[in-house]
């Protein structure tokens, strides 16, 4: 089994910024991807951002600018630098690895998530 350990959610005001970290260990072969997902209250859960073994990166449309995600390989870890944080940025963050445990079988792994709470 693949296991994800993230730190670094908190409580900040409008415009400061937080760093996501997000360690994937466990029986990994190959990591295909590593990202960010969200989840507000009431909301369904969400892409943020997401890099590839590649170094590709995605963003949703809302944190373009604002978000950097960036990646160690050989450490399967990603960072999430968010910076001019808003109240609507607001949620639970989980993190999600997408990784081949060998040659074969491979499956979505999930974080147990770490809340981001932005406020005045």
């Amino acid at each position: 089994q693949v296991q994800l350990v993230e730190s670094g959610g908190g409580l900040v005001q409008p415009g400061e910024s937080l760093r996501l970290s997000c360690v994937a260990s466990g029986n990994i072969f190959h990591t295909v991807a590593m990202g960010w997902y969200r989840q507000a209250p009431g909301k369904e859960r969400e892409l943020v951002a997401d890099i590839n073994a590649g170094g590709g990166r995605n963003y949703a449309d809302s944190v373009k600018g604002r978000f950097n995600i960036s990646r160690l390989n050989a450490k399967n870890t990603v960072y999430l630098q968010m910076n001019s944080l808003k109240p609507e940025d607001t949620a639970v963050y989980y993190c999600n690895c997408r990784a081949y445990t060998d040659y074969r079988h491979w499956g979505d792994y999930w974080g147990q998530g770490t809340q981001v709470t932005v406020s005045s």
